[in-house]
């Protein structure tokens, strides 16, 4: 029983990818006017925001494990 159940909610959870869109309308609206670039742009500042900390965290443990 515990076997049919399951493939019987694989079998929803498929019908219900296939009655999405395949468009993603957020996307195309930016790509149409240019903004992705401000969006791709903050994402990458997060980004090497991000490694550049862990970077200086990274350098102050190693100053702290060599006293």
């Amino acid at each position: 029983m515990k076997k049919i159940s399951l493939a019987l909610a694989f079998v929803l959870f498929s019908i219900c990818t296939f009655a999405q869109d395949n468009t993603v309308e957020m996307a195309t609206g930016l790509r149409s006017s240019g903004k992705i670039w401000v969006v791709v742009g903050v994402i990458l500042t997060i980004v090497i925001g991000m490694y550049i900390y862990l970077f200086t965290i990274d350098k102050k443990v190693k100053k702290l494990e060599d006293k």
